[in-house]
């Protein structure tokens, strides 16, 4: 992955671990850090223990464990400023330090990523706000990757959908204004959805609010010469990709074992012990979770950077031709007829060793993969997702329902599975729905009433009310469904997102992602940036190629030509252009264009208000690959408030509680 003109992710992370361990200097002495466990992930990506170790950190402690100890004077809290509960959590633990503690201790409290009112209100009745000092750690942005920012905001998707918390949405008004700030006006904001339209109003109230008080870089109230556009998806009007089951090898790892924050916890049993672990009889009686070994997926593997965007379908083989390269190279040196050759091969031998452990971490993986895709439960819930993505008639698919529910399997997978018929048939029949219900309480249990009640707030469940415009098959565009609910069954034919024939070993289409079936936001990125593909594909024209290239688009035409399709998908949609003082605008384009040179490539920001699916991810980088093969093509920057899947979404809205219990 190159790096992006003007956006430099290594910047952005390195930005991020100096203002923290300025933070932390200036506290002087040893300290103890008390940390939010969801900010322990994303601190991590940027900064290691051992460099906090550096900058005077004694001991770390979760806010949530409430068991900070009194060994150092000096406390530091580290801590999200928008939730009330982390707030209260802060000021009852220093009132307990206070209380318990013979040391007069010295309190720092770091609000992440701003200071907010109702923390202010809260330690202030609390009796403490007086006993500390306030500081503000402005993280917003993350780099996942060198194309991939994240706020990691991980209760994102319910706030938004579930609890309409419009706090996320607001911070990534903010981290997108900071972009602003430094590389210039987006000179165009596009996008689909209700709460993407309310991002770009904060947007654009945030920019007059910055010039009235004159708050602006030289570079701000003019539009960027290297960033494109910027395109704003609202998960909303597509719930159903991220319920169908991610068929890449790195969304499969994703299902299984859960990625978070670049790192999956993997059974040793399955990929083995980390090296210099303790053997198992040195940990025998500790805890189950000593037996996990937290792998590295990113970038940093090369093999796994490989593999990820595949479709799993083919990564076996592609194991097998790096085992048999590995082996040759392995091999040369039995070859080396002179010192020169044998210290080169010693000088690559570290690098063959890093590669051959990574190969034995992947293989162990693919085959505990391949247990579970290959098992009867997994194919026939793959049947019943393809199915109802295909335009199957639902009703024909509501047997095999009834046995996987029969047959125990995992209430998130019945949910996804109840929920994608309900996405992409524009609901369920009040008979279908009440048939459901009543056999998942049955199953699963009563306390599932507010499980199915928090599907139904958030639009994951519904009746089909309104199916005279939703099964339209010719479509319209009067806009019908929008505001309601996204007519699948027209978008499959008009948008193609059902393409029969895959080549999964040498794509030319998005679908291969999911086997077959185009993710919705995905083909709506395409309608901006790839139009004559889209036209081709879906009206049997032969597409513009260039070096064997898909023709780009410029964003500038934004939504033309479909907006008929658009009007069968729920929500606002919207095009605007930015614009600054002319005469400024044009010498700084004309600097600007001396000094990077004509012809560069142009960034276009893609923003995932809701959340972002590896498999989407996957999808947007085979859009890149596309891009590389022709002259003046575009870099994409993947932004989104954080990493969802199918069972992320569930664990949102499934009740953890039990009505049996008293």
């Amino acid at each position: 992955m190159a790096p992006h003109p003007g956006i430099d992710t290594d910047q952005i992370r390195e930005d991020a671990r100096k203002d923290l361990l300025d933070l932390l200097d200036g506290v002087r002495g040893k300290k103890n850090l008390v940390i939010e466990k969801s900010l322990a992930g994303p601190i991590g990506l940027f900064v290691k223990f051992s460099t906090l170790q550096e900058h005077a950190v004694d001991k770390v402690f979760f806010l949530e464990n409430d068991n900070v100890d009194t060994s150092q004077k000096n406390v530091i809290f580290l801590a999200r400023g928008e939730k009330a509960t982390q707030s209260i959590a802060v000021a009852e633990q220093i009132q307990r330090l206070q209380k318990n503690s013979s040391i007069e201790h010295e309190f720092c409290v770091v609000w992440v990523p701003r200071r907010t009112l109702v923390s202010d209100k809260i330690l202030e009745e609390s009796g403490v706000l007086g006993d500390l000092s306030v500081e503000v750690l402005p993280l917003y942005f993350i780099p996942l990757e060198r194309d991939v920012l994240s706020l990691c905001l991980e209760d994102s998707f319910g706030d938004i959908y579930l609890r309409k918390d419009p706090t996320s949405i607001f911070l990534a008004a903010q981290a997108l204004m900071g972009i602003q700030n430094t590389h210039g006006l987006f000179p165009r904001i596009i996008g689909k959805g209700e709460k993407a339209n309310r991002l770009m109003e904060l947007l654009l109230r945030m920019r007059t609010e910055a010039e009235a008080e004159d708050n602006v870089t030289t570079f701000g109230p003019m539009p960027s010469s290297y960033i494109e556009s910027l395109i704003v998806i609202d998960r909303e009007i597509d719930f159903a990709t991220p319920l169908l089951t991610q068929l890449t090898y790195e969304g499969l790892i994703d299902e299984m074992f859960s990625i978070e924050n670049n790192q999956a916890e993997i059974d040793s049993s399955i990929v083995g012990p980390a090296p210099g672990a303790p053997t198992a009889g040195r940990v025998a009686g500790t805890a189950q979770h000593s037996l996990k070994r937290k792998i590295q997926l990113d970038s940093s593997d090369k093999l796994y950077d490989q593999l990820r965007d595949t479709n799993f379908a083919i990564v076996d083989n592609l194991l097998n031709k790096v085992a048999r390269r590995l082996q040759s190279d392995m091999q040369s040196r039995h070859e080396a007829k002179s010192t020169s050759e044998l210290r080169e091969f010693v000088n690559k031998l570290p690098g063959y060793q890093a590669e051959q452990q990574s190969l034995k971490i992947h293989i162990a993986l693919t085959e505990e993969i391949l247990k579970n895709t290959q098992s009867d439960i997994f194919r026939r819930c793959l049947e019943v997702q393809q199915n109802f993505a295909d335009g199957t008639e639902p009703s024909t698919q509501h047997d095999a329902l009834e046995e996987l529910i029969a047959r125990d399997v995992p209430l998130p997978t019945i949910l996804r599975l109840v929920c994608l018929e309900s996405c992409v048939s524009g609901g369920l029949r009040q008979k279908d729905l009440e048939n459901f219900k009543r056999l998942i309480l049955q199953a699963y249990g009563y306390q599932h009433l507010l499980t199915l009640s928090a599907l139904e707030k958030i639009g994951l469940l519904q009746t089909r009310t309104s199916a005279s415009v939703l099964f339209n098959p010719l479509g319209g565009a009067s806009g019908a469904a929008e505001n309601s609910k996204t007519n699948y069954n027209y978008l499959r034919k008009v948008l193609r997102l059902i393409v029969d024939e895959v080549n999964e070993q040498k794509p030319n289409d998005i679908s291969y992602v999911y086997s077959g079936y185009a993710p919705l936001s995905v083909r709506l990125i395409q309608v901006i940036l790839q139009k004559q593909h889209v036209i081709a594909i879906t009206r049997g024209t032969q597409a513009p190629i260039t070096n064997g290239a898909v023709t780009t688009s410029n964003t500038s035409h934004g939504w033309q030509g479909f907006e008929a399709a658009l009007g069968n998908i729920r929500g606002t949609t919207f095009s605007m252009t930015q614009t600054g003082e002319e005469a400024a605008t044009k010498a700084r384009h004309m600097l600007q264009s001396t000094a990077t040179g004509a012809g560069k490539q142009k960034t276009v920001l893609v923003m995932f208000l809701g959340g972002i699916t590896f498999t989407e991810i996957a999808a947007l980088r085979f859009i890149v690959k596309q891009f590389d093969e022709e002259k003046g093509g575009k870099n994409l920057m993947i932004c989104t408030t954080s990493i969802i899947s199918g069972n992320i979404i569930m664990e949102t809205v499934i009740e953890k509680g039990d009505f049996s219990k008293g």
